[in-house]
């Protein structure tokens, strides 16, 4: 009985043992396999157990670097979802959004609250009458933005207010909001509690966030008055 194969062969001794003079692959590698085993069968005139084990060897060997590499298959793609996209003011009081699928043409209503990556659900628009679920996107305008459940605007301040503190007015999305600000404060930001996204689901209600932009101070009434009767008045003085 023939014992365990030991790799001991390099390529080349491997395909002189099979008798051949170059690289063979497939079927003329079987051949020629074939061809070294019944030559050399031990039980045969002219054959040796050596020989036959070499042949074997040789065989496991060219057959072994002769497979193709598997390579894993590559990973499907899973195509992202449709999205839609809406306003921070329809985050805030639901609205209707008119959305194209093929040739087909949808019109989706949606009450507030929705945030960026929440997924709004179109009945019987997908393949098969199947359901279509579309990503939500939230996109910012000059005025407003969201991120999150919070919502983030701008807001002109006097330099002179920011400098020596006092009342300001906001107007908000929800009306006017009054704030106070101190003398010399470095935070140019603050932070309206209750006047982000409406609380939807699992997301709770968010906060308005205003970021105060310093602007030349405007002139009080008395001031505007006199700059407006020089205006009128000093061409005729100069005239006269």
């Amino acid at each position: 009985m023939l014992g365990p194969v030991s790799p001991s062969l390099t390529v080349a001794e491997a395909r002189a043992a099979l008798g051949l003079d170059g690289p063979a692959h497939g079927e003329a590698l079987t051949a020629a396999f074939r061809r070294a085993v019944k030559a050399a069968r031990p039980d045969l005139p002219g054959g040796s157990e050596a020989a036959f084990r070499r042949a074997i060897e040789a065989h496991a060997l060219l057959k072994r670097l002769d497979a193709p590499l598997a390579l894993p298959a590559p990973a499907r793609c899973k195509a992202p979802p449709p999205t839609v996209a809406i306003s921070p003011a329809d985050a805030l009081k639901g609205g209707e959004t008119l959305i194209k699928v093929g040739t087909r043409r949808f019109r989706a209503r949606f009450g507030p609250g929705l945030r960026t990556g929440d997924r709004l659900r179109l009945k019987s628009a997908g393949r098969d009458g199947a359901d279509l679920y579309l990503a939500v996107v939230i996109r910012g305008c000059a005025s407003l933005s969201a991120v999150g459940d919070d919502l983030f605007m701008t807001a002109p301040v006097p330099r002179q207010v920011l400098r020596d503190g006092g009342r300001i007015e906001i107007e908000t999305h929800c009306g006017r909001r009054s704030a106070w600000l101190v003398p010399d404060h470095p935070t140019l930001r603050l932070k309206l509690r209750d006047l982000g996204l409406p609380a939807r689901g699992a997301h709770r209600r968010g906060h308005l966030f205003v970021s105060l932009t310093p602007v030349e101070d405007a002139p009080s009434a008395a001031e505007d008055l006199r700059h407006r009767f020089a205006r009128v008045w000093a061409p005729e003085r100069l005239a006269a």
